[in-house]
């Protein structure tokens, strides 16, 4: 079926080529409670973006109004150029065939078996049992699940029913990938697994994915993009190694304090007792970070400077370095060269004025 097929010409609003998602000025508030408060966001075909934002941003609200179970008083949300928020509940329903979605809680039912959970959005649909049957078996067999058929939800580890999940979210060939706190439910190493099979899937079948989520590990992983939320507005947006590298909204620095490296606290003790001592703290990404940053302070530290925590890690496979340096307090000369040289490369320096 024709996705616009079912919807009144008036009621399309033009798309970039690429985009599948277009948000604008979007607002809803329950009475005094306001949850969105003027959100603009697109989404282009194939891209996987991570919205991020502590409890109470307004994420599951946005989340609800993407699929239609929730209104916005004003502004537009537009999914394949069809504006949504004009659309009646029947209208509707066509269009969310378009949208999966996976849970936290699986929502599995727990009398059906994985096939047939699997199957049971086509069912809905109207689509014979062959074809339905043989579509889960075909997601079963992408997820890596096929020996589990004929199992029931309490058979399955968490992970293996969030593998269901995903399953029967893409049974019906949605353009839109939706996942709520998808992984929050899940260990360490079942959620690594978990956001390996979405990237997979990713690159398989071209699928745009929206991750709704308070787990920066999370975005860091499998995002191309992050959009930070905080008081239902983006507070900031951008490529996932540019936001690590140099975040700028005083929410994501907070909401990057668990994955960043940061000075352990015996450290921050020593150096905040230290007058004689500037401390700098320095983010850089890219090939500098692996291969110029150090030879480029060498002189620094033969002048005093010391390297006091820190290193190179990768976001996905772009190298990023953070390290914290300190620098006589008394050669202002000196503090200016290091923070010119790296300011030359793009890095981020922050006086930290002994922490």
């Amino acid at each position: 079926m024709n996705s616009h097929s079912f919807v009144d010409p008036r009621q399309t609003t033009p798309l970039l080529a690429d985009e599948v998602v277009r948000l604008t000025d979007v607002h809803r508030r329950f009475r005094e409670t306001v949850a969105l408060d003027g959100i603009s966001l697109s989404v282009r075909k194939g891209e996987i973006i991570g919205i991020i934002g502590r409890s109470g941003a307004g994420k599951s609200t946005l989340i609800r109004c993407l699929n239609g179970l929730e209104r916005p008083d004003s502004g537009e949300i537009a999914i394949e150029g069809t504006r949504i928020d004009r659309l009646t509940e029947s209208q509707l329903q066509p269009l969310r065939r378009r949208i999966g979605m996976i849970f936290q809680h699986f929502n599995l039912l727990s009398a059906k078996t994985v096939e047939a959970n699997v199957a049971l959005p086509l069912k809905i649909e109207g689509l014979a049992k062959a074809e339905r049957l043989a579509r889960a078996r075909e997601m079963l067999d992408l997820v890596g699940l096929s020996d589990k058929a004929a199992a029931y939800p309490a058979q399955l580890s968490g992970g293996q029913k969030q593998r269901v999940g995903i399953a029967r979210a893409l049974a019906a060939r949605p353009a839109l990938l939706l996942s709520d706190e998808a992984t929050s439910a899940l260990d360490p190493e079942t959620t690594r697994s978990i956001l390996s099979l979405l990237k997979e899937i990713n690159h398989k079948l071209g699928l745009t994915i929206i991750l709704i989520t308070h787990e920066m590990d999370v975005v860091r992983s499998i995002a191309d993009r992050v959009a930070v939320i905080d008081a239902g507005r983006i507070v900031e947006t951008g490529p996932v190694q540019s936001i690590f590298a140099n975040p700028e909204a005083p929410i994501t620095r907070r909401l990057l304090e668990g994955s960043r490296p940061r000075l352990p606290e015996h450290l921050v003790d020593r150096l905040r007792s230290d007058a004689s001592r500037l401390v700098l703290g320095v983010d850089v990404s890219g090939d500098y970070a692996q291969r110029q940053l150090f030879t480029d302070l060498v002189d620094a530290f033969r002048q005093g400077a010391n390297l006091v925590q820190g290193g190179v890690e990768h976001i996905q496979d772009r190298p990023m370095a953070r390290i914290f340096l300190t620098l006589p307090a008394q050669d202002a000369s000196l503090v200016e060269q290091v923070k010119f040289r790296l300011a030359a490369a793009n890095a981020r320096v922050e006086v930290l004025n002994h922490v």
